[in-house]
């Protein structure tokens, strides 16, 4: 199921993470070793953050993915269910019946 996780970044890890120069190359790696289909960085909550989308197969992959935020970069982290148009038209049906018995 694809997620678009929202990552907001601790301001002083994220100052520490940041003062390496190493920083990108490891955010890199992170996001290939997760998988993520896309990845914003972008102000959070008035915070550094993200968000990021991926596509798991099950809930079990979630500690996986939020595990390195939370060590490196102190990060706070929702997972909210997200469709891509495709998704979304084989939802139609399922869309009708509900209005119909609920509408």
């Amino acid at each position: 199921m694809r997620q678009l996780m929202k990552v907001r970044f601790d301001n002083a890890a994220a100052n520490v993470a940041l003062a390496d120069p190493q920083f990108g190359e490891k955010m890199q790696r992170l996001l290939t070793d997760i998988h993520a289909e896309a990845a914003y960085f972008t102000a959070v909550d008035g915070q550094r953050g993200a968000y990021i989308v991926l596509d798991l197969e099950s809930a079990a992959q979630i500690p996986a993915v939020a595990e390195p935020f939370f060590h490196w970069l102190k990060a706070e982290l929702s997972f909210e269910p997200v469709m891509i148009p495709a998704d979304l038209a084989q939802a139609g049906p399922a869309i009708a019946e509900a209005a119909r018995a609920w509408g």
